[in-house]
C-alpha cells in the first residue's frame, strides 16, 4: 500500500532522507540515507524494518551520514532462500560498505540487526571505528539452554518464537496475511509502554512481513543460529570501542558483552522493554551520539 511505501515516509516524516539500493554479494539491499559526516550504519531487527530507526534518524544525522540497512530477508531487500548466517550477512555489508566507499564505519544493530553488526565488527575489526549493541547479542551456546516450557511464576516472557522460527515452511502456511497477530503479541509483551509503537507502526511492519517469502525469510534468520554459534566460537575478542544500551535485555546483553569487548561501555535504560528504539529514543540518540563523539 502507498501508504506504507519508504518514498512516502520519507516525504511525510523524514525529509532530507533517501531510499536507494545496492546489489551486493549476489543480494539486493535497501537503504535509506541522510544526514552529513562521517558514516553511521544501522540495523533493524524482527519483527521491523528500517522504520524502526525514524524516530532517531533526524537526531543521528545531525552529526553523522546515517544509513539504515534492511538486511536480506526483511523489508523492500530481496529474499533469497540462502545466506541467512549472520557472517554471510555481515559479508553483505562490507560488500555494501566498499560500494558506498567508505574505508572505515560506525555501526549499531538491534535484535536480529545486532548479531549482524557484531557479526561484521568480529569479521571486519579494521572497517569497525566502533560498534553499538541495541538489547541483543550475537547467538552463542547459551541459546540451547533456553527453557522448552514457560517458567512458572516472575516475569519471564517465554521466547517461543525462536522455536517456532525453527520450523521449516509450516509458519508461512499458518500466517500468511496474519501477521499483524503476532506482531501485536510480540509488541505487547515485550514493551513496558504499549503505545511507543502506534498502530499505524504495527500495520506497517505486518505488512512487511505478511507475505509467504517475507515469513519464509524472516525465519531463516532464526534457522541460521546454530551456524551463528559455531562462528562465534572462531571470534577474537573485540579491541574497538563497544557500547551495549540495554532495556529488558540488558543482564543478557552485559553478561554476553562483558567477556569479549575489551573496550566496552553498558548503559541501562530504566523503566523499558526490548523495543528500546520505539519506548526510549531520545535516550538511545543522547548515549549514541555521547559514545560516537568522544
Amino acid at each position: 500500500m502507498e501508504k506504507y511505501g519508504t518514498n512516502q515516509l520519507l516525504k511525510n516524516e523524514l525529509e532530507g532522507f533517501e531510499s536507494k539500493f545496492a546489489t551486493v554479494n549476489s543480494t539486493q539491499l535497501h537503504y535509506v540515507i541522510g544526514g552529513q559526516g562521517e558514516p553511521l550504519l544501522l540495523l533493524p531487527g524482527y519483527p521491523e524494518t528500517w522504520w524502526a530507526y525514524h524516530k532517531i534518524m533526524p537526531l543521528l544525522a545531525a552529526k553523522y551520514q546515517v544509513i539504515v540497512v534492511e538486511m536480506r530477508g526483511m523489508g523492500e531487500s530481496d529474499k533469497p532462500f540462502q545466506g541467512h548466517e549472520k557472517k554471510n550477512m555481515a559479508k553483505d555489508i562490507d560488500a555494501l560498505v566498499q560500494q558506498l566507499g567508505f574505508d572505515r564505519v560506525y555501526i549499531g544493530g538491534h535484535d536480529i540487526g545486532a548479531h549482524v553488526a557484531f557479526s561484521f565488527a568480529c569479521n571486519y575489526p579494521e572497517k569497525t571505528a566502533k560498534l553499538v549493541m541495541l538489547d541483543t547479542p550475537h547467538p552463542d551456546a547459551g541459546m540451547y539452554h533456553l527453557p522448552m516450557l514457560p517458567i512458572p511464576g516472575g516475569n519471564y516472557t517465554y521466547p517461543w518464537w525462536l522455536a517456532f522460527s525453527q520450523v521449516r515452511e509450516l509458519p508461512e502456511q499458518l500466517v500468511e496475511g496474519r501477521m499483524g497477530i503476532i506482531i501485536h503479541w510480540l509488541f505487547n509483551q515485550l514493551t513496558v509502554n504499549k503505545e511507543a509503537i502506534s498502530e499505524f507502526d504495527r500495520d506497517l511492519y505486518a505488512h512487511a512481513y505478511n507475505s509467504k517469502e517475507a515469513i519464509r525469510a524472516s525465519n531463516a534468520w532464526y534457522q541460521a543460529f546454530g551456524q551463528d554459534i559455531e562462528d562465534s566460537k572462531t571470534y577474537a575478542n573485540l579491541n574497538m570501542p563497544v557500547l551495549g544500551i540495554g532495556g529488558s535485555g540488558y543482564e543478557i546483553l552485559k553478561g554476553s558483552l562483558v567477556p569479549v569487548a575489551t573496550n566496552l561501555k553498558l548503559v541501562q535504560i530504566p523503566n523499558c522493554g526490548h523495543f528500546i528504539l520505539a519506548e526510549k529514543p531520545k535516550e538511545v540518540a543522547e548515549e549514541m551520539l555521547l559514545f560516537l563523539d568522544k
